[in-house]
């Protein structure tokens, strides 16, 4: 085989692919080989290319003895880290036999793997707190509080708000799992994103009123209709709605805007807008985009506090993926939050 066939059998396959010969030189590689290795390689001996042990250790195995090999290649793209499965087989190259060497990218595979590790250690930390609390409770009421009502009452009372905090979190994370697995899925139904808004004030109106929270309602029509899952939005609205009344404090205004353009640039056509602003202490700039990561708090702290799970906006993002809507955020420290939610409206959707 000369180089001009090792070439042409590197360039038709689909993965970086380069091929070394029975001197331990690399005759070939392809362009996706050139682009994650260097230019310069051909020619040259294998380990001025392939510089990690693991990956020397299985050419020259395929070399020595013609067995199939695989390993893994850690490499950096510039933007992060990125892992190959190397398969090494032995090929005759016709100056003997050589070593044909493939790289499949599974990059993505790891960082979903990492991503479900991380998920798993976040909800294992949000239940070991509650959880904690409770059997140090249960094990002081069976003991030293038995007889001492005063501190029963009291630990009971705490009891009871760790296992709503477990409760809200299990309930967002099936929530969760729900959404994400109807996402795919376009609502077709027609709605009343006006009737929702309403719906939701409605529901809120212990909070409102508990919190001393004036809404101010700035609608540009009298109806707004548009293709969406209604409890799906109406759960967007409360979360979004319910955040600006905690978080923006008492005693403050909230103001809910909806309006209809003809021409959104992030729809690309006809959309409605409806805006959420409160008068809270405002958002970091560092923290707006990554406040719709599961679990991410710009104070847990607080967040803990007022009944936050950590889950809400993640479950917003996805909600609005279903929909191929948007969420804006804009914040000033010291001047608030505004959170906008921006749907397609007719064909766009």
């Amino acid at each position: 085989m000369d180089t001009q066939q090792i070439n042409a059998l590197l360039d038709a396959l689909p993965l970086p692919a380069l091929a070394i010969g029975p001197k331990e030189t690399i005759l070939g590689a392809n362009d996706a080989a050139l682009s994650l290795l260097g230019r310069g390689m051909v020619g040259r001996h294998f380990i001025t290319a392939l510089r990690q042990p693991s990956v020397l250790d299985v050419v020259e195995a395929t070399l020595r003895d013609g067995s199939i090999n695989a390993t893994r290649y850690l490499s950096n793209d510039g933007a992060q880290d990125t892992t190959f499965i190397i398969n090494c087989a032995p090929v005759d190259v016709g100056q003997g036999a050589g070593a044909l060497v493939c790289f499949e990218d599974i990059t993505h595979v790891e960082q979903i793997g990492q991503m479900r590790r991380d998920f798993v250690a976040n909800v294992s930390h949000e239940l070991r707190s509650p959880l904690t609390a409770l059997s140090g409770f249960i094990e002081t009421l069976r003991g030293p509080a038995r007889d001492d009502e005063v501190a029963r009452e009291r630990f009971l009372a705490i009891m009871q708000d760790e296992a709503s905090r477990m409760e809200r979190l299990v309930k967002d994370l099936l929530s969760l799992s729900r959404v994400e697995s109807e996402e795919r899925q376009r609502p077709t139904t027609e709605i009343d994103i006006l009737r929702v808004i309403g719906s939701v004030l409605h529901s809120l109106q212990p909070l409102i009123l508990g919190n001393n929270i004036e809404i101010v309602q700035e609608f540009a029509n009298d109806k707004i209709i548009l293709a969406g899952d209604q409890d799906q939005l109406q759960q967007v609205l409360t979360n979004l709605i319910e955040n600006a009344i905690k978080y923006g404090g008492r005693d403050q205004r909230v103001h809910v805007r909806a309006s209809t353009t003809n021409d959104e640039p992030t729809m690309r056509g006809p959309a409605v807008v409806v805006a959420i602003r409160d008068q809270g202490p405002g958002i970091d700039q560092i923290h707006i985009p990554r406040l719709t990561e599961r679990f991410y708090r710009v104070d847990s702290h607080r967040s803990r506090e007022i009944g936050g799970t950590g889950l809400g906006l993640a479950i917003v993002k996805h909600i609005l993926n279903r929909h191929r809507g948007r969420l804006r955020i804009d914040s000033t420290l010291g001047n608030g939050s505004e959170f906008r939610v921006i749907l397609p409206l007719g064909k766009n959707i």
